[in-house]
């Protein structure tokens, strides 16, 4: 049981992380090929407005979005795997998600992120979200469970070595999706539309939905496989359950952004490193985390280089990298585990 100091905590951090996430839309729908600009300026100029509307809110949303499944993602993966290495990308979903979406550039003719017609959107996310989700269980498969944490990430990183392979070959046999496919495997969103947006919105609120129906599963899960399975639970389909969550959560988001580094792996452990709370509430708290750290990652990418802009992709890896660097060496010198 989580105290009620635990509690009080999360709710703050909770509101605080809904009440950045505001200021941040409002801050990158202002932030323009030149800078920061401003939104009552820009209201009564009607051709600068559509800009805002059609273009910049979609885009911040977006990646608000994004960011939310991939901490969602992450986090339920940690809690499955019982990992704090666990992130969806290095399970193999990030490559069968990514190969999902080149097999739909490549027959369908759709774009990440673009805005395009509603079954195109639906063929990416689809196959994207069936590519997530075959890769996961095929590193399940591959490492007989999650009992055994060393063999399911060399699993994971086999699974992802060869259909990053297969992506590739699919890359070789349509060289017109080469330069889309180059955007999308350095993440961005600068393509995303508001169908996007409603897409990712659906899924999150799907995904939030399942994390919040079997977070017992993972709060039991956090005791060990024999005292979970004292306690009555269902292991067996509630795994199926989660495994379902996180490819759709994963798979949904790289099908409109593409590969974005780190977000899953970094929001569960900032939330840990301010709160302990159950997996309920975790889930949720590491969501809203996630879509902070790509939105404020979002508006840096397009300021920093004004008026060029930085993959958010790899500026989440840079940044990403640089914090659990630095986590690691602050708890080994302080005699903790490393993460």
């Amino acid at each position: 049981m989580t105290p009620p100091a635990g509690h009080r905590r999360a709710a703050w951090l909770g509101a605080g992380l809904l009440a950045l996430a505001a200021v941040l839309l409002a801050l990158g729908a202002g932030v323009g090929s030149t800078g920061f600009e401003s939104l009552a300026r820009m209201r009564s100029d009607p051709a600068a407005w559509q800009i805002v509307w059609d273009i910049r809110l979609p885009r911040s949303l977006g990646a608000w979005l994004a960011g939310a499944l991939l901490g969602l993602s992450g986090a339920v993966a940690q809690g499955l795997f019982r990992n704090p290495l666990a992130d969806p990308y290095l399970l193999g979903s990030a490559s069968g998600a990514a190969l999902g979406g080149a097999v739909a550039m490549a027959f369908v003719g759709a774009a990440p992120g673009g805005g395009g017609a509603w079954p195109a959107q639906l063929g990416v996310t689809g196959l994207a979200f069936v590519g997530a989700a075959g890769a996961v269980l095929l590193t399940l498969t591959l490492a007989r469970g999650v009992q055994h944490t060393l063999r399911l990430l060399l699993a994971g990183v086999i699974v992802g070595v060869v259909l990053g392979a297969v992506r590739d070959l699919v890359q070789l046999a349509h060289p017109r999706i080469l330069e889309s496919m180059q955007v999308f495997t350095l993440g961005s969103t600068a393509f995303v539309g508001w169908s996007a947006c409603a897409l990712m919105a659906l899924a999150l609120g799907v995904c939030m939905l399942g994390a919040a129906l079997m977070a017992r599963a993972l709060d039991g899960l956090t005791l060990g496989e024999a005292t979970a399975a004292s306690l009555g639970l269902p292991l067996a389909p509630l795994r199926i359950g989660l495994v379902v969550v996180m490819a759709l959560a994963t798979g949904v988001a790289v099908a409109q952004t593409g590969l974005i580094a780190f977000v899953g792996l970094a929001a569960p452990h900032l939330v840990r490193s301010i709160v302990r709370i159950t997996h309920a509430a975790h889930t949720a708290l590491a969501a809203c985390m996630g879509g902070a750290l790509l939105l404020a990652a979002d508006i840096l990418a397009r300021w920093v280089l004004a008026p060029q802009e930085v993959a958010v992709g790899v500026l989440t890896a840079l940044l990403g990298g640089g914090y659990l660097l630095w986590r690691m060496h602050r708890r080994t010198r302080d005699g903790g585990s490393v993460l």
